[in-house]
């Protein structure tokens, strides 16, 4: 939408003529008139301060991902439509200048410290303009010879259903037709129609000319400047799509995706995904893809036999995966797209959906093997990792796992061992202590075992942890001695240890050497504190204890019995330790 500005003079004659215009869809809305966007803040600024000099209610807010839009208002629904089409039909603003809506603006750049979107309708200066004309009538716009309505009925005959479709699509989209898309042009497609051309400086008759035909579409498109949506076909995949290639470009080939990265400032990402599978391929791929940065935690899943979709959102971006198994071939595309860019967004998935078409060829497992490999890529792409990872012990037979409650503040989602979905059920802040429980139960090798009995000063102690986070996939034990049976101010509810855990072992069991649970190692103190490496704590098994019998959990207690080996310790440790992790 970056053009030059018109004529200096712009006269809203629509007022003072007094024409009323007919309802729209959003009439009550509080809406603004796009006109322009600039890829910097700089030439934002300057071409505000040249709109300014000529209009009223000019703004300027950021869109987003480098973008910074320029518009007029905000003014009431039926304000806006007669400020769009008389300003566009003087030629004082683009004819691409659009009705756009609060949603679509961040903070605000013009006027300097204003905050337009908190403020009332604005309200088009009649007075001013009725003086002006009556020194300058209005020349009216001229307009190449057109089509009679019965020409323009006749051209009308030879559209076919899916261009009918597309213009109720485009009349729908800017705000004048909210009934269905049928391709059949009743009275309300005719009304839209009518209420089209009059904002857009034309008779309205309610049948479109073939001008005014692609004018609409015009409009309707000019969201997809600077997309260049072109249709590629790539043989090595074996798929035929149109992609936003103004701002994505071809980067590499890493099965099963050929990667289109972004090339601009829109931080836009297209995968086409191309393999060799049956239906067991494709719910691994449906479970891997879920695992992927740019697949976010939260939005609508959608899995049958032969294919998937996948949708996510989060603050910083929107991506949809849809994916079908056809004759042993699994094809299909992913789009990610930056949050607050819906119109784009939309327009852009709608024409790769439309253009998709499986060709022959897919893509060899063994593309570009010789890309970077790292634990944490996927086929080029970044894994998801958890926000926080700590570890928690089982204690009961369905699963559920004591924690600490560091692990389960501000979490989208729950997960142990990185595979099952769990759900916080009970937690106490002062104890430093959570329950999670896995949303289907599962059959844990080991739980804890309680113990009644006082555990001996300077005996053995095993604490199963993840260490590293996961990264080894199974849980270690670290042994250390029980120095002391109360906290260094004397609470009798805390356990001090002699040993170096790191910062993922927090939450996980404390075991005395006959394999009891002696208690849950707590996180290292945030006081300021600097004590020696080797001085840890543990919240006490008994004050677990009571919070799980308060939570109607019920627990096992051990009967004494003999100091069991090291191996064995470590065997018992391992079984009843698991990975909770945290994401956002």
């Amino acid at each position: 939408m970056k053009r030059a500005f018109g004529t200096v003079f712009v006269a809203v004659f629509m007022y003072v003529m007094g024409l009323t215009m007919p309802a729209t869809a959003q009439q009550d809305d509080v809406v603004w008139v796009q006109i322009e966007a600039q890829p910097s803040l700089g030439s934002a600024r300057d071409r505000a301060r040249v709109y300014e000099a000529r209009l009223p209610d000019v703004n300027g807010f950021s869109l987003g991902n480098g973008w910074y839009g320029i518009a007029l208002g905000p003014y009431s629904r039926p304000d806006a439509d007669r400020v769009l089409g008389v300003y566009r039909a003087e030629g004082a603003i683009p004819r691409d200048s659009y009705i756009a809506f609060p949603t679509s603006f961040r903070e605000q750049f013009w006027p300097e410290g204003e905050n337009s979107l908190t403020l009332g309708l604005a309200t088009p200066p009649l007075d001013q303009i009725a003086a002006t004309l009556e020194t300058e009538p209005v020349v009216p716009l001229q307009r190449a010879p057109d089509e009679t309505p019965n020409e323009a009925r006749r051209s009308e005959r030879d559209l076919s259903r899916q261009q009918r479709e597309t213009l109720q699509i485009a009349l729908k989209w800017a705000g004048y037709y909210d009934a269905a898309i049928d391709g059949s042009f009743g009275r309300g497609t005719r009304n839209s129609m009518s209420n089209w051309q009059l904002n857009n400086g034309y008779e309205p008759t309610g049948i479109l000319t073939t001008l005014q035909r692609s004018d609409l579409k015009d409009q309707y498109n000019a969201v997809l400047k600077g997309m260049d949506l072109e249709l590629i076909r790539d043989d090595a995949v074996g798929i035929e799509i149109q992609i936003p290639t103004g701002v994505v470009a071809f980067e590499k080939y890493d099965a099963p995706f050929a990667h289109y990265s972004p090339t601009g400032d829109v931080d836009a990402r297209v995968l086409l995904i191309s393999q060799a599978g049956d239906d067991n391929t494709l719910r691994g791929l449906y479970d891997i893809m879920q695992t992927l940065e740019i697949v976010p935690l939260v939005g609508p899943r959608e899995r049958d036999k032969n294919s998937f979709r996948l949708i996510g959102e989060d603050a910083g971006m929107i991506s949809q995966t849809e994916v079908r198994l056809e004759d042993g071939l699994i094809k299909g595309f992913t789009l990610t797209w930056p949050s607050g860019d819906e119109d784009r967004r939309r327009r852009v998935l709608g024409e790769m959906q439309k253009s998709f078409v499986r060709t022959d060829g897919v893509l060899s497992a063994t593309a570009s093997l010789d890309q970077e490999q790292r634990i944490d890529l996927l086929a080029g792409l970044e894994i998801r990792q958890p926000s926080v990872a700590r570890s928690g012990f089982y204690v009961d037979s369905v699963g559920s796992v004591v924690t600490t409650d560091e692990v389960v503040q501000g979490c989208t989602r729950i997960t142990l061992d990185d595979e099952y979905d769990a759900q916080l059920v009970a937690s106490d802040a002062e104890l430093g202590v959570a329950v999670v429980r896995p949303n289907d139960p599962l059959a844990p090798l080991g739980i804890a075992m309680f113990t009644d009995q006082s555990p001996r000063l300077q005996s053995e102690v095993a604490l199963g942890g993840y260490s590293f986070g996961g990264v080894l996939g199974a849980p270690t034990v670290t042994f250390g001695k029980l120095s002391d049976i109360r906290g260094l101010r004397g609470e009798d509810n805390v356990k001090r240890l002699s040993m170096s855990p790191l910062p993922s072992d927090a939450g996980g069991p404390v075991l005395d050497d006959n394999g009891r649970l002696l208690g849950m190692l707590l996180p290292a103190p945030e006081n300021g504190q600097n004590l020696p490496n080797d001085v840890s704590f543990a919240r006490d098994g008994a004050s677990i204890r009571t919070m799980l019998d308060g939570s109607g959990f019920g627990v096992e207690t051990a009967a004494a019995g003999s100091q069991m080996a090291a191996e064995d310790l470590r065997a018992l440790s391992a079984s009843m330790t698991v990975l909770v992790s945290c994401w956002e």
